[in-house]
Parts: structure tokens; sequence; C-alpha cells
């Protein structure tokens, strides 16, 4: 399970002072469950889960990943982890089996476990056609399946992506949404950051929207139907968002 309780973080800008990137967000997410966070560049999402994956450490508030505490426990927290960064890179001189043989490694898998789920995850997610070529000639969508996979190639409890499809092509979208519910299928935690309404309809079965560094809505896609009177899921982020902003600006006056 992940629960984030009041979680805040502050930076220091030289220009504009204190400013909260993250501010008294709290949510859970249980086993077999997908929890979508949106929210618009800028709006704090990527610093909440880089705070969940222990990155980041945060200003005041904690949260707690497969049972351990994220401020105390980070060796066991990143043990139960996998988190797909917007940014990760690939060293582009190892072919992707390399690459994620590599990584199982570092979290001290054995080779015969390691090469048993590279098939896995290859099957998974259609990578057999370019396993053993280089990443420095990959296309978008076969380095960020071979970013998944090295990402998870621990098989951890939970996992957190970040916009995992963007840039991508229709079909490797398609395959990367279908690995992301099979997941969630086989008792997984998941955090799954997306600016692409159709996926956040399909997947997941709980939906934060955080603007301004806050949580600003949060439920089921039908309980946010219900709320803000719309079915389609632009439309209902539009409206949390638009609200949230009013109420800043009519505090700000």
């Amino acid at each position: 399970m992940i629960e984030a309780l009041h979680l805040t973080k502050t930076f220091k800008d030289k220009k504009r002072g204190l400013i909260k990137a993250v501010d008294d967000v709290s949510f859970t997410c249980h086993p077999g469950q997908i929890y979508g966070l949106l929210g618009a560049n800028g709006a704090g999402k990527t610093t909440t889960l880089r705070l969940l994956a222990t990155l980041l450490k945060p200003s005041s508030g904690s949260c707690t990943l497969a049972g351990h505490d994220a401020a105390t426990a980070g060796l066991q927290v990143r043990a139960n982890v996998g988190f797909l960064a917007a940014s990760t890179a690939l060293y582009g001189r190892l072919t992707a089996r390399e690459m994620i043989t590599y990584f199982g490694r570092l979290n001290g898998l054995a080779d015969a476990e390691i090469r048993t789920r590279v098939k896995r995850l290859a099957d998974e997610l259609d990578m057999h056609e370019f396993l053993d070529r280089r990443c420095d000639k990959f296309s978008t969508g076969m380095k960020q399946k071979t970013s998944i996979a090295r990402t998870l190639i621990h098989d951890p409890a939970v996992m957190i992506f970040d916009e995992p499809t963007l840039g991508l092509d229709v079909m490797t979208a398609r395959t990367i949404v279908k690995f992301v519910r099979e997941c969630r299928n086989r008792g997984k935690t998941v955090i799954y950051s997306t600016h692409v309404m159709s996926e956040v309809e399909k997947l997941c079965d709980t939906i934060g929207i955080i603007h301004g560094g806050r949580l600003v809505a949060e439920g089921t896609l039908a309980a946010l139907r219900t709320r803000f009177g719309e079915q389609d899921m632009e439309e209902i982020f539009v409206q949390a968002v638009g609200g949230e902003a009013a109420l800043l600006a009519a505090l700000k006056n």
C-alpha cells in the first residue's frame, strides 16, 4: 500500500522566495489498484512522485510504501518500488538485455532469476525483436519499453509511472497501457501520472487532480462525474483546476 499524509515540499527560489511545490497532499492506494495522479506541467505531480520514491525528502508530512516509512527506511522502500521517471536515460552502448540484466544485478537478483524475468518482461512488452540491439539505435518506444523493464526487473510491489506513454505511437502506448493493467491485476499497487485522459478513464480506480501543489479533487471516475456534472474526463479536469485557480485568486485579492 501507498499512504501519503500531509506531504509538503518547499523549495527556495532567489527571485520568488519560498515555493510550495507540494502543499499538504494526502492520499492512499491499495494493492490491486491504480491511482491516477493528474496535473498540468508545474502542478506538483512529479515532485509528489519523487517524494514517494525517496528521491526527495519532504519538508513536512510523511509517506509509507509497502509498509516502510520513506523517511526512515529508504533502502527498504526502494527495494519494493519501481519508479519510471519521465527523464530516465539509458546507456547507449548496452543492449536492452544487458541494461535490464545490469539493473537486476543492482537489485541483488541471481543471473538465473534475471534471465527468467527478462524473458517474461520481453514477452509482456513485446521486446524480443530488439532485445539484443544497442540502446543508442532505439526508437522512443523501444527506449521506453526498456526503461520500464529495467525499472521493474526486481518485481516490486509498488510501481510508479510518470507519463509512461508520452511521445509514443498508438500501438506502443496500447502495449504499455495493457502492461500496466496486468500489473494491477497481479495485485501490484500502481501510481500512474499522465496527460492522456482516455488512459485515465480506462485504467484508474481512483483519480487525484493536483493543482498549485494541492490535491483539489479526488475520487472514482463515477464520483467525479457526479460531482462535476460532466462525463468527459477532460472537462472534469478543467473544472477542477479552474475552480481551484479562481479560489486561489480570490484568496490573494
